[in-house]
């Protein structure tokens, strides 16, 4: 559950905004849409296997990087 502290100096705008940002970050709205339908069994191991390898091609990406840039010295 998405939370945030509403300080003096801070505009109504802006906590509304960091809260969007917020809720979009923790996935609240994608997995309200989720929840709007019937997904089968198969597409949702699909999907979650898909996001599994962006997750992994993601940190391969990062390691590789950060080893060519500590190489070029």
């Amino acid at each position: 559950m998405a939370k945030i502290l509403i300080t003096g100096e801070e505009s109504l705008r802006e906590s509304l905004r960091r809260f969007k940002k917020m809720c979009d970050k923790e996935g609240i709205v994608n997995q309200s849409k989720r929840g709007a339908y019937y997904e089968k069994p198969s597409d949702r191991r699909r999907r979650e296997e898909n996001r599994r390898l962006k997750n992994i091609k993601r940190a391969q990406y990062k390691v590789g990087f950060s080893s060519r840039i500590s190489f070029s010295k």
